[in-house]
């Protein structure tokens, strides 16, 4: 019995679980996280049967704990410190509209992550499916919601979150279509007294990615700003990040950019969506979007 505990132990060490909890204490993130044991999660997900997803670094599956909870678990399939990062950027975090971290279990070989279950799948899942049921209205408030989301990481949060990965398949959605942003391994809190975040190289999804943070190696919050405007963009048209138009490649923002400016914007909005009772509000979200996709970093306003 004793080695086993020491093997957990070393496994407890070794999954970064001394530096998170050093971390979560000096940074004043919630101490409420559980600690689930590898056999709760196990027993909870029925050995992994569930697949809700899966991603380059993790495979996500649904559980139900032993007081009927659904939850979803992360497993990761190496060790990477975004797990642990992770943890501690979402200590920080208690809003509707921000997915809610329960736990997680590092007493093993792999860090596994706990989240709340939600239900509905991704925003990008909705706009991609075929059938696109997706009226206007709740589109306009999924964008709401999301926007309070964000803006909460910026300035209600206990420190400020930088995302850094703002995109609609990193929106789930519950069963009454409240949004709520996810996946933080990449985020970061921002350096105290700082406005931005300096890094070597820049990081995110392609079609989403502030163009001024490529340039500058330096990421602010209108950075995530940039990047939910192009969400707004998808709401809008349905269509993808990155598309081809008459042969070429080209970034959906572009496409945007250029048909707005041109004064085809109604070419591009999805039929699925766009009536002539709401066509004012559509119009008035593209130009939200358009003040979100500004170059100039400093010419976005806040979320």
């Amino acid at each position: 019995m004793a080695s086993v505990e020491t093997c957990r132990r070393q496994e407890f060490i070794k999954n970064g679980g001394v530096e998170l909890q050093e971390r979560i204490a000096s940074m004043g993130g919630r101490k409420s996280l559980r600690m689930f044991s590898e056999t709760e999660l196990k027993i909870a997900s029925n050995n992994y049967s569930t697949e809700l997803g899966r991603g380059g670094f993790a495979t996500v599956y649904k559980g139900v704990l032993s007081d009927g909870n659904s939850v979803a678990i992360k497993k990761p399939k190496t060790f990477s410190p975004e797990f642990t990062n992770e943890i501690v950027i979402l200590s920080h975090t208690n809003h509707r509209n921000v997915v809610k971290l329960i736990g997680c279990c590092l007493r093993t070989e792999l860090p596994l992550l706990v989240y709340e279950f939600v239900p509905n799948g991704t925003l990008f899942q909705h706009l991609q499916s075929p059938e696109k049921n997706f009226p206007w209205e709740r589109r306009r408030q999924i964008a709401i919601e999301t926007a309070e989301g964000i803006a909460y990481m910026h300035r209600g949060s206990s420190q400020p979150i930088f995302h850094r990965d703002i995109k609609s398949s990193n929106i789930l959605l519950d069963d009454t279509f409240t949004p709520k942003v996810a996946d933080f391994g990449i985020s970061r809190l921002r350096p105290s007294d700082e406005t931005h975040l300096s890094t070597m190289f820049p990081s995110g999804t392609p079609g989403y990615v502030d163009p001024e943070f490529v340039r500058s190696n330096q990421y602010t919050d209108k950075s995530d700003v940039y990047s939910f405007g192009v969400v707004l963009i998808k709401l809008l048209t349905g269509l993808r990040p990155v598309l081809s138009v008459q042969g070429s490649v080209c970034a959906l923002y572009d496409h945007f950019l250029s048909t707005i400016n041109d004064n085809f914007l109604s070419e591009i909005l999805d039929t699925n969506a766009v009536k002539e009772e709401n066509r004012g509000q559509m119009e008035k979200m593209a130009m939200l979007a358009k003040a979100c996709l500004q170059v100039k970093a400093n010419e976005r306003s806040s979320m």
